[in-house]
């Protein structure tokens, strides 16, 4: 089957030819022609199989029959909903891309980023909508942006919007929409949560699921080593600097985990760059570049970037450590074996991870295989391996701190009055404690008692808190009379 088969327009079928692409893929094959009939779609596929081009070619075609050459300042009437800014930013190229021989306008909208531009874009008037659903509610709430046009809504990526607890935005934006549109459901899994969200959302949908539940890329070559905790980073730096890829995504669970590792690895002579919700959308960007023009070897990132980085070609995604959500590891290597190419994932398994690689591994339906590894040619710096990573606490650590300190100081039978409240040092023992009964001047007022007043056994040092609170309303911070 060819692209000419499928009833586009001769300036998309143009565009694509530019682009390189010769057939559909599954997805595109089984999706476009019901969007072009104006239904609505559920859609399942895995990632790296053209989800996008699958709405984005049906949309333009869409748009341009019923508005060839829209001019002037225009509401936006195609919009599409997106998890990540990364994955707002690839759908929109696309759209650009396959509309470069047409009138139709897209806008880019995410947060991170001033949106002062996207305002002045907006009153320009634009055709399509690619946003996040919390910027483009700022942007409604500030009626920077009419909805009421809006004939077309895909959510890509349906699932991750779920996972980042988007449910209620959505549900927000789609108050703002008109009844009657149609609508578009994309998720790379099928889960009970994105099933329920389609029955209140579609109608009489078109099902296409061109892949199994959960399925991950068939063309990616599933590996793992078993490390100790405290040995990982040494595995992961000498499989890097020993292997042939020039291009590796590292996965960690944690922001400061992965700028942690990217500091470590580039000490031991990568180039390395880190990309996560912290960093700034022109970090982000750049680091993003940087990986695919090959200036950075490594790149470590969260599961944020698990969804929307295009990578052509990349060889292998590499887990440092496993997620929590057995799903996520099919997001992950899914940026690895894409559009035909093969891939490969390695995993880092420490002992205190092997049930999540069992749940993986249920979630694939097949095990995963363990290579042996050969530790005599990994080169260690000194320390390393010994102790946990920075993030945990060993009990024994602090165990042994504190022997090292030993007991604090305490004379036998002191309360902790007597003491005082700077340490068990007796106050006593301290010559320049203004406050230490030895050192009171009873001839001096600035004592805390007054001339002459005897000195009380237990009375406390300086005055209460009753008294100064006392004395100084009632006479005002005047000297008495």
């Amino acid at each position: 089957m060819s692209f000419d088969s499928l009833g586009l327009r001769p300036e998309l079928r143009l565009a694509v030819d530019e682009l390189g692409y010769t057939e559909p893929t599954p997805i595109q094959a089984r999706a476009i022609p019901s969007v072009l009939e104006g239904r609505d779609l559920l859609a399942a596929a895995q990632t790296g199989t053209g989800k996008t081009a699958a709405f984005a070619l049906p949309l333009l075609q869409r748009l341009t029959e019923a508005n060839p050459e829209p001019r002037g300042s225009r509401a936006p009437r195609a919009l599409v909903l997106v998890p990540t800014r990364e994955l707002a930013a690839q759908v929109e190229q696309s759209f650009t891309d396959f509309g470069r021989h047409l009138q139709q306008r897209t806008a880019l909208i995410f947060g991170g980023v001033s949106a002062r531009p996207q305002v002045e874009m907006l009153r320009r008037g634009v055709d399509i909508v690619v946003a996040t659903p919390g910027r483009l509610l700022d942007h409604a709430n500030e009626r920077c942006i009419n909805l009421r046009d809006v004939r077309h809504l895909v959510l890509d990526e349906a699932d991750r919007m779920l996972d980042m607890g988007f449910i209620r935005d959505i549900r927000r934006v789609l108050a703002l929409l008109p009844p009657n549109r149609q609508n578009l459901l994309f998720s790379a899994t099928f889960s009970s949560e994105i099933r329920g969200l389609a029955e209140g959302l579609l109608k009489n949908p078109v099902t296409v699921e061109v892949a199994q539940r959960n399925a991950p890329a068939e063309l990616v070559d599933h590996r793992v080593h078993l490390v100790t905790q405290g040995e990982k980073r040494a595995v992961l730096s000498h499989l890097l600097r020993n292997g042939a890829t020039p291009q590796t995504l590292v996965f960690t669970r944690t922001k400061h985990g992965a700028n942690r590792l990217a500091d470590q690895l580039t000490r031991d002579g990568l180039e390395c760059a880190a990309i996560h919700g912290n960093k700034s959308q022109n970090a982000r960007t750049r680091a993003l570049e940087d990986f695919k023009a090959y200036k950075v070897q490594v790149l470590v990132a969260t599961d944020i970037a698990a969804r929307g980085l295009d990578i052509s070609e990349l060889p292998q995604v590499v887990n440092y450590e496993l997620p929590h959500v057995p799903e996520d590891y099919v997001h992950r290597i899914g940026r690895t074996g894409r559009a035909g190419c093969t891939g490969q994932a390695l995993s880092l398994v420490s002992d205190d991870e092997k049930d999540r690689l069992r749940a993986i591994e249920k979630v694939l339906g097949r095990k995963i295989n363990v290579l042996p590894l050969d530790r005599s040619q990994i080169e260690r710096p000194p320390g390393e391996g010994l102790a946990r990573e920075p993030r945990y606490v060993d009990p024994r650590a602090v165990a042994q701190a504190a022997a090292a300190r030993g007991p604090r100081p305490q004379r036998a039978g002191q309360s902790r009055h007597e003491r005082g409240h700077r340490g068990s040092e007796p106050r006593s023992a301290r010559p320049h404690d203004a406050g230490s009964s030895q050192n009171r001047n009873p001839a001096n007022p600035a004592d805390g008692r007054s001339q002459g007043a005897p000195h009380r056994q237990g009375a406390s040092h300086g005055p209460s808190r009753f008294q100064s609170q006392g004395r100084g309303r009632r006479n005002n911070g005047r000297q008495p009379a």
